[in-house]
């Protein structure tokens, strides 16, 4: 028997954790996660910080766990995966194991710990566990009493080094293949080259981030974005893209490197700085810069021309804090255009927010949403907010809202509802299972909808997290590493 549980990403789009497991005759049993990300903005309402990050199902059949890529809302609960016992490999494409403990170590220092030492240790036991899979290779689970596990990933075009999974998965009494989404990206976005379906899944688990929502045409949102830059050439206002360190950021600079170039030697352009304040998304811009094998034709084709995608001659990036506080006062009180690309992606941390609090009242500003903004999060009430001159709470104060508010969805990363039925439309056959997960409950059904018109006739919706009644209490993560 094969049995698929979530532990994440059923009541919205934050938190994903999925469980197959194969059960072998004897009561012989073993498993794998894919993914084991935090939650975030109304998901984690009504939850303390414990069981927000809780690892409370039983683990002891689960041989390894499976990254699709390293966004926190699929890696974030990694460490506590580890404190609640959990001994078993990290599966991911080379890129991913590359960037994993970046994205982890900032997670620790910003929700767990400033102890250094502790970090390290923490760090030091993921990158023992951490094995790289080469995309396109099939890679060997488990084959023992339980069964026969094998996965293989493929390139899922969401961010470097994101993936789909292939399992293979066969007991005494069946044989399956089984398709892990991840998040998938869109077909056109920068730097990436798109997915392409699996030649197999007989059952699929699919994201649905977008699910009610079709995308904006590259070339639609790349004149959208370059609108917007206009609006701050012309009064000297500043563009404020709150955006993840992980793709969206790199995506970015490519589309705005593209646009300077076009420019020529149009003095205004030449005005324009291009403000990175994120230290992890100066360190990832860097980890692209250095994963360039996996780029896509278009953007090894730049490389060639002698251009410079994501490290051109008006980007300046910010690291210690000190400059950081400078940037938001000089830009405040002067008439200096600019573009800052800050975290968090959905304003509810970081130092995106120092910028907001000085800016959102002024209407020569421009707020850019590019990335999907969770209910309850800062983010989605200045989107939902904003053009109606409303405000926002920050840090437990009122803002009002004056500068302009844009969305250009397109940058989001994730495919549309046409790219995800696409996506399972070039599968030969159809799924005789399909779950939709990470979405909210309007896009889940939407393309349920979708999906049942193009002729699935099995489309399931889990709708609450799965926590089996034999779990066991979820581990106080800090005391855990301390008493190694």
């Amino acid at each position: 028997m094969l049995t698929l549980t979530h532990h994440g990403a059923v009541t919205g789009v934050t938190g994903s954790c999925h469980e197959l497991t194969l059960h072998g005759p004897g009561g012989a049993k073993g498993g794998m996660l894919v993914d084991c990300g935090i939650f975030q903005g109304s998901e984690a309402a009504g939850r303390s910080n414990a069981d927000e990050l809780a690892v409370d199902f039983p683990l002891a059949h689960i041989r390894a766990l499976i990254v699709t890529h390293v966004h926190i809302d699929h890696v974030g609960r990694i460490p506590h995966l580890l404190a609640a016992g959990f001994d078993g490999p990290i599966l991911c494409s080379p890129p991913s194991a590359l960037m994993l403990p970046e994205i982890l170590e900032d997670a620790l220092k910003i929700g767990f710990t400033r102890d250094t030492r502790l970090i390290e240790r923490v760090l030091d036991r993921i990158r023992a566990r951490i094995v790289p899979v080469p995309f396109g290779q099939w890679h060997t689970v488990f084959n023992d009493g339980a069964g026969r596990l094998a996965i293989r990933l493929q390139r899922a075009g969401h961010i470097l080094g994101s993936a789909y999974v292939e399992c293979d998965a066969t007991t005494v009494a069946e044989r399956e293949r089984i398709v892990f989404s991840g998040d998938l990206g869109a077909p056109d976005s920068p730097l990436l080259p798109e997915p392409r379906p699996p030649e197999r899944a007989d059952r699929l688990v699919i994201e649905a981030t977008y699910g009610d929502r079709n995308h904006e045409d590259r070339a639609t949102r790349r004149h959208r974005l370059q609108a917007v830059l206009e609006h701050a050439l012309a009064d000297g206002g500043t563009v404020l893209i709150p955006a993840f360190a992980i793709g969206r950021t790199q995506e970015l600079l490519y589309e705005i490197e593209g646009i300077i170039f076009e420019a020529g030697d149009d003095p205004r352009w030449k005005e324009l700085d291009i403000v990175v304040d994120s230290p992890l998304a100066a360190e990832f811009t860097r980890l692209y810069r250095n994963l360039k094998p996996y780029w896509d034709e278009e953007a090894t084709a730049r490389v060639r021309q002698g251009r410079h995608p994501l490290s051109f001659d008006q980007l300046l990036v910010l690291d210690r804090h000190e400059d950081h506080l400078k940037a938001v006062d000089y830009l405040t009180r002067t008439g200096h255009p600019c573009v800052v690309i800050a975290g968090s992606g959905m304003c509810a941390g970081g130092r995106v927010v120092n910028y907001l609090k000085a800016m959102l009242g002024d209407a020569r500003n421009d707020v850019l949403f590019v990335g999907y903004q969770a209910a309850g999060t800062p983010g989605r009430d200045i989107l939902t907010f904003g053009p109606r001159g409303g405000w926002v709470m920050l840090d437990g104060e009122r803002h009002p809202i004056r500068a302009q508010i844009h969305q250009v969805g397109g940058y989001s990363a994730h495919a549309g509802q046409a790219d995800l039925l696409r996506f399972v439309a070039g599968i030969p056959e159809m799924p005789a299972e399909i779950r939709i997960v990470h979405g909210d409950d309007e896009a889940k059904a939407a393309l349920k909808k979708k999906l049942e018109e193009a002729g699935a006739t099995c489309v399931l919706v889990p709708n609450s997290t799965a926590i089996a009644a034999s779990a066991a209490p979820a581990v106080p993560m800090i005391a855990s590493w301390q008493q190694e």
